[in-house]
């Protein structure tokens, strides 16, 4: 084998490191995340006010212990604002006759199913068959109501995947360049989005202004953070990348398990993750009345703001690189050190 293969074998190999990483991350994330769903402290209500309503909540209680926080509220209309608040994700109503059960599909499918699955068990016991209500349904175009998560997986890829490009082909550029870049491509991404959550595939009705404004803060977040990543990870942005927004965004997002059907790490990101701004404050958006809203988009803009500090961290670095490579070797080294840091960052 040649020096020059040898190389040549060497740098593939360093640059494998980076796609095996990623095989293992992804494993860990998703299966830690998805493979064992359970109920933890999932919020329901038992309709009524009497000691009867009072003795079932707590013997549902006692035999979930702690897979289930179950509370009594005094009537179904009650019952169905609490739903609508997200509150209580499930709501029975007893009657020996006709027991019903009130679900909120649009907040989480999966959710639902699994409330289904809990009192169900309790309605038989009277004998008769249980009726469920859906008090919220995701629109005609979104059945499952996982086309909001399959949309934020649209938007992250269109930022994240630009994000190399930027990085790559824009390492020459200065950084507010490549700042002004990120924002514009964020503008760009988020208008494919309303445009597949409206005209496309109808998954919203209405809201889509809203929908929209979430949508590129949401995008324009990632690209902000991952320019300015670049800076300092150089040829690990990617796997960076793929860390912060999809192996903790995704599995964290509320798309396909709810917070309260996963375990507490990705519980714990949910309440502060970018992913999950989105994902909750367009349900909030379209089908809850935008109850709730207000934390989401503030989730958002925070991680807006922390993509300025990132981008503009990077720009003093960078700026500070500049002076201390002139100082020692003069204006004419420069253009070679550009040119290897372009060299570096292609290797993305």
């Amino acid at each position: 084998m040649t020096p020059d293969t040898r190389g040549a074998l060497r740098h593939v190999l360093s640059h494998l490191l980076t796609p095996l990483l990623m095989c293992v991350g992804m494993g860990l994330a998703y299966l830690g995340a998805f493979a064992q769903p359970e109920p933890h402290d999932l919020p329901v209500a038992v309709v009524g006010s009497g000691p009867s309503a009072n003795a079932l909540a707590r013997g549902i209680a006692d035999k979930a212990g702690d897979k289930l926080a179950v509370r009594t509220v005094a009537d179904r209309d009650a019952a169905v604002r609490a739903l609508r608040h997200q509150d209580v994700f499930g709501a029975y109503v007893p009657d020996r006759r006709a027991p019903e059960l009130l679900v909120a599909s649009a907040g989480s499918d999966t959710t639902a199913v699994a409330v289904q699955k809990v009192f169900t068990p309790v309605a038989a016991r009277s004998g008769a068959p249980l009726k469920v209500t859906d008090v919220a349904r995701p629109a005609d175009g979104d059945p499952t109501g996982q086309g909001i998560f399959f949309l934020l997986v649209a938007l992250s890829i269109g930022s994240y995947a630009s994000v190399a490009v930027l990085g790559a082909a824009g390492a020459a550029l200065p950084m507010r360049l490549r700042a002004a870049l990120a924002v514009a491509t964020s503008l760009v991404v988020s208008v494919f989005g309303v445009v597949l959550a409206g005209p496309v595939f109808h998954l919203a009705d209405h809201g889509l202004a809203g929908l929209w404004g979430m949508a590129w803060a949401y995008s324009a977040g990632i690209l902000l953070v991952g320019v300015g990543l670049h800076t300092f990870l150089k040829r690990w942005t990617t796997l960076g990348m793929m860390v912060l927004f999809v192996m903790l965004n995704f599995t964290s997002a509320g798309g396909v398990y709810r917070p309260e059907l996963q375990n507490g790490f990705f519980a714990g990101l949910h309440s502060f993750w970018n992913g999950a701004g989105f994902v909750e404050g367009t349900r909030s958006l379209v089908y809850f009345d935008s109850n709730g809203l207000g934390g989401h988009v503030l989730t958002l803009a925070l991680w807006l703001v922390a993509g300025l500090a990132v981008t503009a961290a990077a720009w003093f670095a960078e700026a500070r690189k500049r002076r201390a490579a002139a100082a020692r070797h003069g204006d004419r080294d420069a253009g070679p050190a550009a040119e290897e840091e372009m060299e570096e960052a292609v290797g993305v």
